[in-house]
């Protein structure tokens, strides 16, 4: 899979290329950014394959954006409705250049770029290892639903039905895990890759529904939905 996120300050651009990778199989969405600053700070604690970057936006030119993760292995394709951008892009070593309106052909052409084998592998990622008493159990993390705290222990609900209990705190445990893992509420860590809604303040994985507090309800919605 290759894992991608979106930085631009027009929502409908934000939006369509969003529709774009959720139609390729072999494409991830992460996350969405209007302020490139924001974007920069997720790009920091996350590993991200390929950015759809803007240019012309007022916080922080898109070249500029470019410049500032030039050695990280993060390729970019830049989207803009200004064609005299083109070759400064080209010179940023971009994979592409992509000229609003884009067209979904267009947008294939250009992820089609993107080299094989570079991609995050979800083989290659570590199982997590927990103790639950006297026992160890290796899990892979694609297999954890949530996590859900109760007083001094979590419990992990995994995609079996199978929960396992654990000493630990969500606080502590939270860095450990991959990216695709969010805080929603004091109480639960989701695994972002198996929300399927969000409606009200509760979102829906498999047949379970997991509060979201008010305070974490914008950046769920930003990280999950937009």
């Amino acid at each position: 899979m290759i894992n991608c996120v979106i930085i631009d300050d027009e929502e409908l651009a934000r939006k369509l290329i969003k529709t774009y990778i959720d139609k390729v199989d072999s494409l991830r969405w992460q996350a969405s950014f209007e302020n490139p600053l924001d974007g920069l700070s997720f790009m920091k604690a996350n590993s991200v394959d390929l950015l759809f970057l803007d240019i012309q936006m007022p916080d922080l030119k898109g070249t500029d954006f470019a410049a500032l993760i030039a050695k990280s292995d993060t390729k970019v394709i830049f989207t803009t409705a200004y064609s005299e951008y083109a070759l400064k892009g080209f010179e940023l070593n971009a994979l592409d250049y992509l000229l609003k309106p884009i067209t979904f052909n267009r947008f294939l052409t250009a992820v089609e770029k993107f080299p094989k084998g570079e991609a995050t592998d979800p083989a290659s990622i570590k199982p997590i290892v927990i103790k639950s008493g006297y026992d160890l159990y290796k899990v892979s993390p694609q297999e954890i639903l949530y996590i859900e705290s109760d007083g001094e222990y979590v419990h992990y609900h995994l995609d079996t039905g199978k929960k396992i209990t654990a000493n630990q705190s969500l606080k502590k445990l939270l860095p450990t895990l991959p990216d695709s893992f969010l805080r929603v509420h004091r109480s639960y860590i989701v695994n972002g890759q198996k929300v399927s809604s969000l409606k009200g303040r509760k979102l829906s994985i498999n047949d379970s529904t997991i509060p979201v507090s008010d305070s974490y309800y914008e950046a769920v919605k930003s990280l999950l939905f937009l």
